[in-house]
């Protein structure tokens, strides 16, 4: 027994220092074999320790304190609790999951199946670099969409999946918060010594909290920020308001802070689209009026100047601005080449395969600075037409069901607050190269998911939330009680 303990032991501490190898594997196989029998048990545990370690992979990566490639955890997970719903296939709602976004992403990945045959650049097929590239722009917005329908099945539980993230963005906008303030740990400054050109603008340093960049952090918070504030305004949970209202606020500071300009933009247009989705003008006049004199503040006024972060984000109002004409160029390059690629360059392929020599070189060496560009550069115009269509297709699906379908006004701010982020984190694509990146895939994917499912669980979340309104009531009348007991 003492033997064995040592050598899981020494294969614990290869694990960590030198990472994946052959005898770390095999001696660590029972506890992948305890892991997994826990995971069945415990199946929601499984699925939240998913959702923590998909926020937080790029923080551990930085400490190194995560010995595998940053993917793997959280692409392991996904696929033990897909298994675990296989085998435990009475539990599934098949008729919850049969909708419109399984049929766009299905479509999606099997374009990106089929961008395993582009050898546009004449390198032969690379089967390894191609998987490499399609899991993360195609599958992995499968898996999200599975796992949280499949998990994700009650009222309590799409609370709890909003609380969880709530509480995930009050931790990163903590942890920005202690950058400023009480200054950045060894690995953020090795972090800032590679990244200090962009992250480190004109002497304003651009936080970035636990994700991989300030442009990442920044984009999420604003998309984060907009499902929390409609929440708030649409609950009739007092704890509830002022829990996400927190929420939204730590994370519009947040957002200010990582001095990403184009995360203002995607916290104005998830506003617009809620203007739209509210049906209300008792709510839509006010957001607009908020907003209108937010935007008007920042593009004509020099009000807040003295702020670094202020001035920054006021920058995204100048048309001449030297990065946004640099990208303009960078674009029209990319479109000369890409007219004689109509499928791309092909998925996996970039600098480090693409030879000098090649046609398609500069295709795989310019910085796409954006997601779109990214998959329009390896997909070509076919592949981004149907990026497009697919999303648009899925996003406007959900907007139908919280506009036609949903009753209950908690209910549909929920889900529109998620449409509305959902169009926030795109807008964040279409300007930086964020949206594949961990964790927007599992948040905002997967919580386009539950939109799906909410005509399902509408009666059970009027019963809960009746239940909660009434014990919210006695809880008042007792207070009140006790508080007219003390004057006599």
């Amino acid at each position: 027994m003492a033997v064995l303990f040592l050598l899981f032991s020494i294969a614990i501490y290869q694990l960590c220092t030198t990472g994946i190898t052959g005898f770390a594997m095999v001696c660590t196989v029972p506890v992948a074999a305890l892991f997994a029998i826990l995971a069945f048990r415990y199946r929601m545990f499984t699925f939240w320790t998913l959702f923590v370690v998909n926020y937080m992979v790029m923080f551990l990566s930085r400490y190194q304190y995560l010995p595998l490639p940053a993917s793997l955890p959280n692409e392991m997970l996904e696929i033990l609790l897909l298994a675990i719903a296989v085998i435990e296939i009475k539990d599934l709602h098949y008729e919850r999951m049969a909708n419109t976004m399984l049929l766009m992403l299905t479509v999606w990945c099997i374009f990106c199946t089929l961008e395993v045959l582009n050898d546009t650049c004449g390198l032969g097929i690379d089967i390894g670099a191609w998987y490499a590239g399609a899991r993360l722009m195609a599958f992995q917005l499968m898996y999200a969409f599975l796992v949280c329908t499949i998990y994700i099945s009650t009222p309590q539980r799409v609370k709890q999946f909003l609380r969880v993230w709530a509480v995930l963005s009050m931790f990163a906008a903590f942890w920005a918060w202690k950058q400023q303030k009480i200054g950045f740990s060894a690995p953020e400054k090795s972090f800032l010594l590679y990244a200090g050109r962009t992250h480190i603008v004109n002497g304003i340093t651009r936080y970035f909290s636990v994700f991989s960049d300030a442009a990442n952090f920044g984009c999420n918070m604003a998309a984060s920020a907009v499902v929390f504030y409609i929440v708030a305004i649409t609950t009739k949970l007092k704890k509830e308001k002022i829990f996400f209202l927190v929420a939204a606020l730590a994370s519009t500071w947040a957002m200010f802070s990582s001095g990403t300009r184009t995360a203002l933009f995607c916290l104005i247009a998830g506003f617009m689209v809620y203007i739209f989705l509210s049906k209300s003008f008792r709510i839509a006049i006010p957001v607009s009026v908020v907003f209108g004199l937010f935007v008007a503040l920042l593009a004509f006024t020099h009000i807040g100047n003295s702020n670094s972060m202020i001035r920054r984000m006021r920058s995204g109002f100048n048309r001449k601005d030297a990065s946004a004409e640099t990208r303009t160029i960078n674009q029209e390059a990319m479109k000369k080449y890409l007219n004689d690629a109509p499928w791309g360059i092909g998925i996996g392929n970039g600098y480090e395969n693409v030879p000098a020599g090649n046609k398609f070189r500069k295709l795989s060496v310019i910085p796409p600075d954006s997601e779109y560009v990214f998959i329009w550069v390896h997909t070509g115009i076919i592949g981004i037409t149907t990026f497009l269509v697919t999303t648009f297709v899925m996003l406007f699906g959900a907007c139908w069901i919280v506009f036609f379908r949903i009753k209950n006004k908690s209910l549909q701010g929920a889900g529109a607050g998620i449409c509305c982020a959902f169009v926030a984190i795109q807008l964040g694509g279409y300007g930086n190269q964020i949206l594949m990146q961990f964790p927007n895939v599992l948040i905002f994917y997967g919580s386009l998911s539950l939109v799906y499912i909410m005509p399902y669980i509408e009666n059970e979340w009027n019963e809960h939330e009746a239940k909660l309104i009434a014990e919210q009531e006695e809880r008042k009348r007792l207070k009140l009680e006790k508080k007219r007991a003390s004057r006599v």
